[in-house]
Formats: C-alpha cells, structure tokens, sequence
C-alpha cells in the first residue's frame, strides 16, 4: 500500500477514536510504534482532531470571555504543535530519501510532501463530521442535501490528493523531484520576533 493510501487509514482511526469520548482533555492513545510514519501521523491527526473541537468551542456566542481568551491560548499553542509536527513528518522523508541521487532536471514541488499530507489530515475530520451532518435526524432536507453534495466533494478531493501525493513521492524517490524544505519561522510566537512580546516601544 502506498503512503497516502496508509495514511487515509491511520488519520480515519484517529478521527474514529477521537470521537469514541469526543474528550479534547484526553491523552492521545496512539496504537502505532514510536517512531514509525505512522505513529507521527496519528498523533498528528489527534492534534488536529482536538483542534478542531476548540475552535468550535470558541465560538460559542455565549462563552465565558475569560474562558475563551484561555481557548485562543492553547489553540496558539496547538499550531506550533502543528506546526512542528509536520516539519518532524517532513523530515522523516528526508531521512527516508537523503540516499536519492535527483536527475540534473529534476524539479521541485509547490509543497513538501508533510504539508500536503496535513492538509490529507484535515481533510480526514472535514469528512468525518460533513458524513455526520448527513446523518442528522434534526435537519431538513435541504441541508441533509446540501451536505450530501458536499461530502462527494470531499471525497473526491481525498482520492485526488491522495494520488497526487503518492505520485509526488513516487518521483522523488525515482529522482524526477526533489525536496525543498521551508521552516514555517512564526514570528507571532517567538517572543524574539514578536514586539508585543518582546516590548517594542513607538
């Protein structure tokens, strides 16, 4: 099985297993070895998953302020989280082809192969609660219509971005591509770069 194709499965065991207790306070109860690609990215998806749940939380018209300037706190620190966990993916696959010699013509992607694989994630939980609002008992036709239209959509994007990126890998291990890799630099969250944080004066 191919690498986007595997990982469709894990990210769908994490979303299934988030939702078991639907708890954002609950510890990640990864099932795959420690340092596998796979362990990675579950623990990616949970990150997602939880973040995900916040952000609805947050926007509760009726939520406490001081409750909700904590929630914008740890959705901050979730995605750095985030963040760094798709650079540790990113270099996982610099390990796995830094023995790949690239053709002279060789070329490189828009996106590395990590942040084309946390956008697979994403949509991993988009699919999971688009199928749920089909499911609703409370809803009119309507939108049981409208949400059926687009969970096709979302499939459809599944399947073609999971292609997309097994190809991708496929040519950068055959040489036709190569990495290059970006760090994020978030500036907002350093308190080197941040003037709030580092007391700018006018």
């Amino acid at each position: 099985m191919k690498t986007a194709e595997a990982a469709n499965i894990v990210f769908d065991a994490s979303v299934a297993e988030y939702h078991n207790t639907d708890n954002i306070d609950r510890t990640c109860p990864n099932p795959y070895p420690e340092g596998s690609l796979d362990h990675i990215l579950f623990e990616k998806n949970w990150v997602d998953a939880v973040q995900w749940h916040l952000e609805d939380i947050i926007r509760d018209p009726q939520i406490d302020p001081v409750e909700a300037l904590l929630l914008k706190r740890r959705i901050d620190r979730s995605n750095q989280v985030r963040t760094d966990m798709v650079e540790e993916i990113d270099s996982w696959f610099r390990d796995r082809f830094a023995n790949v010699i690239p053709d002279p013509d060789a070329t490189f992607n828009t996106e590395s192969p990590a942040w084309a694989l946390d956008r697979l994630s994403i949509l991993a939980l988009k699919i999971w609660h688009m199928r749920e609002q089909t499911e609703r008992t409370d809803a009119d036709a309507d939108h049981l219509a409208k949400c059926r239209a687009k969970l096709d959509v979302l499939l459809e994007q599944r399947a073609d971005l999971t292609v997309a990126i097994d190809q991708l890998l496929d040519d950068i291990a055959d040489g036709r591509k190569y990495m290059k890799v970006y760090r994020q630099m978030k500036m907002y969250n350093d308190p080197a770069t941040n003037p709030v944080l580092y007391g700018k004066k006018d």
